[in-house]
């Protein structure tokens, strides 16, 4: 039984809900309030749902104020109603915060009864809650997961679409990925928690300095940061951030990475250098190849810009050229 909690300050609205749940037998509204404050002095009372319906622009605490809370405190999914321009616009920074979906509040009655309307709604109760179930199982897997090899990739121009494409095909319960994705401040965050959405099998995070690597995690570099990787013991490893100037005129650079990769993994590391303009990462991918580590470059025919893995294949630094299948194949075949 899905257990739902409907915050919005509109009695029309949590009226309307609270008729369209209660025909769904596997779903149960177990509270309602016209404002968070409200909602978690009754949460003392009942405990905490399953998955939250939001509105947004609320007296005493707007829902934005609330997401943050909820991310710091006990993250879980949320339904985001947006109603004007404004509360669409302020809907949208709520996407920010993992598990949310927005939908648009009905102008009607009879819009809000339409069986589009309430397929719509219900399959994106029931999809989000799945979708956090099979984190959380794949987060207790992990916990005591043990993992030889930590896996490296580097991109730029075409990277997010290569990325997206690789990344949603994983099996669970994959080595760690360290990514610096040329990518400015401020797009990093959204950029990972769109990942963290559609790769069901993996934990997708911009990643905080010091975060300790497990199974299944995929960390993207921030934006304006370089990204690195220390060894914490044996098979243990934590992700560090460092704020200096740009290195081979990138910040976050692909070759900082690589390069701690040759440094503190060694011959365990496993690098993937893809499509991107440019020459970054070429010299450490190679660092990574001369220690030990397999090293490959996504081949020319499906690179959207065929200028890192070329770089980098013709000083010597690339072992194999591969497609994004191969990479696929390559990383869910890693023991």
């Amino acid at each position: 039984m899905i257990k739902v909690f409907i915050i919005d300050d509109s009695m029309f609205i949590r009226n309307s809900i609270v008729k369209i749940l209660k025909a769904k037998v596997d779903i149960e509204v177990i509270g309602e309030a016209s404002n968070p404050l409200e909602a978690m002095e009754t949460f003392k009372k009942i405990g905490m749902p399953d998955i939250f319906i939001l509105d947004i622009e609320m007296p005493k605490m707007d829902g934005l104020t609330f997401l943050k809370k909820l991310k710091s405190e006990k993250p879980l999914p949320v339904i985001i109603f947006a109603s004007s321009p404004e509360g669409k616009l302020n809907s949208s920074k709520g996407l920010e915060y993992d598990s949310c979906e927005i939908i648009t509040k009905p102008k009607s009655l009879n819009e809000m009864k339409s069986e589009e309307f309430i397929d719509n709604f219900v399959s994106k109760i029931k999809s989000l809650v799945d979708l956090k179930i099979k984190k959380e199982v794949v987060e207790k897997e992990t916990m005591s997961s043990y993992f030889k090899n930590v896996i490296a990739i580097g991109a730029s121009t075409g990277g997010v679409q290569t990325l997206e494409q690789i990344l949603k095909n994983l099996n669970p319960f994959h080595p760690p990925i360290f990514i610096t994705q040329h990518m400015p401040k401020g797009f990093t965050a959204s950029f990972a928690n769109r990942l963290n959405k559609i790769c069901v099998n993996s934990n997708v995070v911009e990643v905080q300095n010091n975060t300790i690597a497990k199974k299944g995690d995929i960390f993207i570099a921030p934006g304006n940061l370089h990204l690195e990787i220390e060894k914490v013991e044996n098979n243990k490893f934590k992700a560090v951030l460092k704020d200096y100037q740009k290195v081979s005129n990138h910040k976050p650079s692909v070759d900082v990475l690589f390069k701690s990769f040759a440094s503190e993994v060694k011959e365990n590391s496993i690098a993937f250098i893809l499509t991107g303009m440019g020459k970054d990462g070429a010299l450490g991918i190679k660092k990574i190849k001369e220690i030990g580590g397999k090293t490959y470059g996504q081949d020319k025919e499906s690179s959207v810009v065929y200028g890192m893995p070329k770089v980098a294949y013709e000083i010597g630094g690339v072992e194999e050229q591969v497609n994004l299948n191969e990479v696929v194949d390559i990383i869910n075949n890693i023991k």
